[in-house]
């Protein structure tokens, strides 16, 4: 395996997905995302045989000592956090030219994504997790350390229920010898959607403006949607200044008017309102009897199970805003922007000068939102236009990655012409089993289901999508609707003789695994697959 490369790890060097290489102890297997700050990657730790997150710095902010200080900074406040539901860093440390912090791996998925899937959860499931994100910020206030952006994309949730919190980059410690070094006590940093008014208005924040952030979360997790939203951060943050919330319970009548007391004291605008501690919300939480953590976990639905928490659209732990916080003036703003900032000077004139520096610079994300309207655009590395598309789908078999095959469609779009729309097909059948292998099931599962839509003619295609899905949902422990897939495939096969007979666009791997799923589901061998 090849190590790290000079130009891959020079900070000066072009910015390049470094899937496949080595890095010291961690073979870097795939890119999971990107922060405005960090690349993260799903590595093997080869000395331990696990799989870790590593978290490598921009190779364009390498260079500045400022962001090297902050991104080791971030390692160290969160090192010091050892809680079983606290995203856990192994080591910090420069090769080759790259900054990294090594952290724990979850398998699941982050709360924003369950609730883009799901909508709003039961009362003992939001129970169940805000008590767990609860005993996370007590113990990180007991280190004296205070997360400042506790929002649903921070929240990772591992498949059996078990709730970690992410992404300690904006703590400030309350250490004497670094108050003026990182995030310094009145800098306003966080996430317009979830920020306390004592951020907003950039006054001192302490374990106590997490609990808003939480409040808010709880609010979204029961309601679907948080409490205050705009059209911009400006907007967002005058409505958390100024504005109470519709009660829960008008939203929601499930929900106890005990735990709707509780999440408007978590929102409560000045401090002293809200709950004393993470300790003493936990301990409120904990005598809310609703149902037995097992139980509550039991009830949720599957498809709580089938994201991966890194996947490649998500920012989970590497979900950074820094680009705008640190684009700070004016001069640095296009024309448009300065308009917008000018007027939301205006419009929010008793907030503190730093607070309305961080809305200037986060409005400007905001004017043309993308998908997720708190998200960094990605930039992400553009794969190279081959001659052909039959030469684009080989380039990516050579070196397989997420990336390439989706330039496939993107660089040949399918709707072009039938050729294409076949090379198109062919991708996905490549992609769904590059998720297979990576035990990113839920990818798996909708590249699969993709195929199933092709026209019957092109009976290949229908083959692999239902032996695949058949494959996956047996990994999912879904043996019936692995059994569904299964029948489908044998009525399949049944409507098309002589498909034995074609080449096979199901790999060997794949057969092996649908041979030993019907085996233990009680079906016939198919025999030879198509």
């Amino acid at each position: 395996m090849s190590q790290v490369s000079p130009q891959a790890a020079s900070p000066n060097g072009p910015d390049i997905n470094l899937s496949g290489q080595q890095l010291g102890d961690f073979l870097l297997l795939r890119r999971l995302g990107r922060g405005g700050m960090a690349d993260v990657y799903l590595a093997e730790q080869r000395s331990l045989r696990r799989q870790v997150a590593v978290k490598i710095l921009r190779a364009e902010l390498a260079r500045d000592p400022q962001y090297v200080s902050r991104f080791k900074f971030e390692a160290q406040a969160a090192a010091r956090l050892v809680h079983a539901n606290i995203v856990q860093v192994f080591n910090v440390g420069e090769l080759d030219g790259l900054q990294f912090i090594a952290q724990e791996y979850v398998k699941g998925q982050n709360l924003k994504q369950y609730l883009q899937r799901n909508g709003a959860v039961d009362v003992p499931v939001a129970v169940h997790l805000l008590s767990q994100v609860a005993a996370a910020l007590a113990r990180a206030a007991e280190a004296g350390v205070t997360h400042r952006d506790i929002k649903p994309e921070n929240i990772l949730i591992g498949l059996s229920g078990e709730a970690k919190v992410a992404d300690f980059g904006l703590a400030r410690v309350r250490d004497d010898a670094h108050r003026n070094h990182q995030t310094q006590i009145d800098v306003t940093m966080g996430t317009p959607l979830y920020m306390s008014p004592e951020q907003v208005e950039g006054r001192k924040v302490d374990p106590r403006s997490d609990l808003y952030s939480l409040g808010v979360t709880a609010y979204e997790m029961l309601a679907g949607r948080p409490p205050f939203e705009g059209g911009n951060a400006i907007s967002v943050a005058i409505r958390h200044l100024q504005e109470e919330p519709i009660a829960i319970e008008e939203i929601r009548p499930d929900v106890p008017p005990v735990l709707g007391a509780l999440i408007r004291r978590l929102m409560a605008k000045r401090l002293e309102d809200r709950c004393p501690s993470a300790a003493a919300l936990l301990k409120e939480l904990r005598q809310i009897a609703l149902a037995d953590p097992e139980e509550v976990w039991a009830s949720v639905p599957p498809q709580m199970e089938m994201a991966e928490t890194s996947s490649p659209t998500s920012h989970l732990a590497v979900t950074q805003q820094l680009e705008q916080v640190m684009r700070r003036e004016d001069g640095s703003l296009s024309p448009a922007a300065r308009s917008a900032v000018h007027y939301g000077r205006w419009a929010v004139l008793g907030l503190g000068a730093i607070g309305l520096a961080w809305l200037a610079g986060t409005a400007i994300a905001q004017l043309r939102p993308p998908s997720d309207p708190l998200a960094i655009p990605e930039k992400g590395i553009e794969v190279p236009v081959q001659i052909s598309v039959e030469e684009q789908l080989r380039f990516a078999l050579r070196s397989p990655t997420e990336d390439r095959f989706l330039a496939v469609e993107k660089h040949w779009p399918r709707a072009a012409s039938r050729r294409n729309d076949y090379y198109a097909n062919l991708a996905d059948v490549h992609l769904a089993e590059y998720y297979l292998r990576n035990e990113e099931y839920s990818f798996a599962l909708d590249r699969y289901r993709l195929l199933q839509t092709v026209d019957e003619q092109e009976r290949r295609f229908l083959i692999v999508s239902y032996v695949g899905q058949a494959v996956v949902q047996m990994r999912r422990n879904r043996a019936e609707d692995a059994r569904e897939a299964m029948r489908t495939l044998d009525e399949l096969l049944a409507r098309m003789p002589g498909t034995y007979e074609e080449p096979s666009l199901v790999s060997k791997e794949l057969k092996a695994m649908l041979d030993a799923c019907r085996l233990d589901l009680g079906f016939e061998p198919i025999g030879q697959l198509p």
